[in-house]
């Protein structure tokens, strides 16, 4: 398939993933979808510096946490989705805020998909903090995957 036309715009898709079985699902939903509609998908793996409270603790190397995280997103893409399904799907790994980071990179996209809950927090049916708070601020639709187990 060649480029889009000049004027098109190329539909895409973002999701959030954390490592959870809730971001997981997410990620499923959005490769079937994207399929279904013919957009691209994005994954965006988003993560910040354990409880860093004031200058006396362990040294932080920022690119190798990234590098390693980006690593690790991909292997576990590959397990849940196979491995060429994960390679049709183009990953970001981005430090910061989760919330606020999938809602900048949601800008422009024709959905932004999230697991219910993510690493932290109870398992209940209450959206998580992230999910919850994306859904109320995303400038895009907002799809919210559950797990079979919530």
């Amino acid at each position: 398939m060649g480029e889009p036309a000049r004027g098109l715009r190329v539909r895409h898709q973002l999701v959030g993933v954390d490592g959870s079985p809730s971001s997981y699902e997410a990620l499923r939903w959005a490769v079937r979808h994207a399929g279904l509609v013919g957009a691209t998908v994005e994954a965006v793996a988003v993560w910040e510096l354990p409880g860093l409270y004031g200058w006396s603790g362990p040294a932080v190397d920022m690119e190798a946490d990234e590098q390693e995280t980006g690593q690790r997103i991909r292997t576990e893409m590959a397990e849940v989705l196979g491995p060429d399904a994960a390679e049709s799907v183009r990953t970001h790994v981005v430090h910061g805020n989760t919330a606020d980071v999938l809602l900048r990179a949601a800008e422009g996209a024709e959905v932004l998909v999230v697991g219910s809950r993510g690493r932290g927090g109870f398992a209940s049916a209450l959206p998580g903090s992230v999910s919850q708070h994306v859904s109320q601020h995303a400038t895009c639709p907002v799809v919210i995957v559950r797990t079979g187990k919530e």
